[in-house]
């Protein structure tokens, strides 16, 4: 069932794949600066990508501002309801009302992410909404082994902040997360799925007194290797401080951060299975992740008013490589939960047992 519900997802994600693939062949629009265009609305925003490319990413980094560009925009989406009383959902409050959003316990480090993206987003003429999700698309496209996220234009000004307690946190039960999602419109599969953002992140509040540490050790590929070693058995490490501070669990790696949620949805039989499928499928991934971001960004939105905008996003480059068990693991440290899929057959790196460097400039 679970690897059914992967499948369906899988599918649908490709069909909008084809979708804008078929839009590709359709008649462009050349822009006054030479790119090309399936709609004039969208040649405003080819500055605004070299801008964010250059002020905001260092030149097309996957680094930590791109980090935390998509950091930036599930903080700024989440905060909705199906059920209405709650924010605005992918309307940019959390940067135009950054003074009162960033204060949440939730958003611990997301003032320094507003911070730096306020004085380039004042440079353009985008709402708060538009900016911040066209940033996190470009950042995303950045890191290698992304997808093509999509990208629509045209959110009108937010209204008023989110409210407080409607982020999830790495403290709460895997009920509680699932309910938070579930609210917001989001199933078991589809949460899973934008936990693939955690393969190119960094923990920077979670324990402060180790800034900038990666979720996994590829922290600038955008591959399944946060849900191979999140499975990876817990081993301590001799001679150093083996205390987890709250939300975080022993990482099996040295330099490395595990979250107390991440590893509990890895285990939990509700999740486990859709966990477990991503490990070493960069395609099922990919498409989930692609799925469940193009119904992020446009929470709380309405879509007939919005312009498909999404082939002003750069194209990631692909990621081509089977990820590997970080040396001197193997099968035997996996931490199983889903015993109906089979596991993939992994090489391990060569090399003593590495520590993960933290990311420059968290």
């Amino acid at each position: 069932m679970a690897f059914a519900r992967l499948s369906a997802i899988l599918a649908l994600a490709l069909a909008a794949t084809n979708v804008q693939a078929a839009a590709t062949t359709a008649k462009k629009v050349t822009c006054p600066t030479g790119q090309q265009t399936a709609n004039a609305a969208c040649c405003a925003l080819f500055p605004v990508v070299d801008l964010i490319q250059t002020q905001l990413f260092d030149g097309a980094e996957c680094g930590e501002e791109a980090h935390s560009a998509l950091r930036l925009s599930f903080h700024d989406a989440i905060g909705f309801s199906i059920h209405g009383g709650k924010g605005g959902g992918a309307d940019g409050s959390i940067l135009a009302f950054a003074d009162q959003e960033t204060i949440f316990h939730a958003n611990g480090g997301i003032d320094e992410i507003t911070d730096g993206q306020t004085p380039i987003w004042q440079q353009t003429n985008l709402t708060a909404g538009d900016f911040v999700h066209l940033a996190a698309a470009v950042g995303t496209a950045n890191c290698p082994g992304a997808p093509r996220l999509e990208f629509k234009f045209g959110r009108p000004a937010p209204k008023a902040p989110a409210p407080d307690k409607t982020i999830p946190e790495p403290t709460d039960s895997v009920s509680s997360i699932l309910a938070r999602f579930a609210d917001a419109g989001f199933s078991p599969a589809e949460a899973v799925a934008l936990l693939a953002s955690h393969t190119v992140a960094a923990a920077d509040v979670v324990d402060p007194n180790i800034p900038g540490t990666p979720f996994d050790s590829t922290p600038f590929t955008f591959d399944s290797q946060i849900f191979l070693e999140v499975l990876l058995k817990g081993r301590l490490f001799p001679g150093k401080n083996n205390a987890s501070a709250p939300g975080e669990v022993l990482s099996p790696l040295a330099g490395e951060m595990r979250l107390q949620s991440d590893f509990a949805i890895s285990q939990d039989p509700r999740t486990a299975c859709f966990w477990q499928a991503m490990v070493d499928d960069q395609l099922l991934m990919m498409a989930a992740f692609k799925a469940s971001m193009a119904k992020l960004q446009v929470l709380g939105q309405d879509t007939s008013k919005l312009v498909d905008c999404s082939d002003v996003v750069p194209v990631p480059k692909p990621f081509t490589q089977q990820i590997k068990y970080p040396a001197t693991f193997s099968k035997k440290d996996v931490q199983i939960a889903c015993p109906i899929l089979p596991f993939p057959n992994l090489a391990t790196v060569a090399g003593p047992a590495p520590t993960v460097p933290p990311v420059p400039g968290s």
